[in-house]
């Protein structure tokens, strides 16, 4: 199955996190198939950048965004 999820960057105790699409059997931080956005929650304000179109095709070609992503999509206006 395809997901939408985050992909952990950064250094130790400063993460930030790209917005992947990805085959659900690779690891967390492994191979992905497109990267569609990027979030970094140390910044102040936090930093959200989604590709909506990206997002939205991808949702309509069946990929499931998991939860913690879904909630940046919403927040970012992309899925009601």
């Amino acid at each position: 199955m395809v997901k939408i999820r985050l992909r952990r960057m950064g250094a130790k105790k400063a993460p930030f996190y790209r917005i992947v699409v990805a085959d659900s059997r690779y690891p967390r931080d492994g191979r992905f198939i497109e990267e569609i956005g990027y979030y970094n929650p140390i910044s102040n304000p936090v930093e959200l950048k989604v590709d909506a179109d990206k997002a939205k095709k991808w949702i309509g070609n069946g990929a499931q965004p998991t939860d913690t992503v879904k909630a940046l999509l919403k927040k970012a206006n992309v899925i009601e």
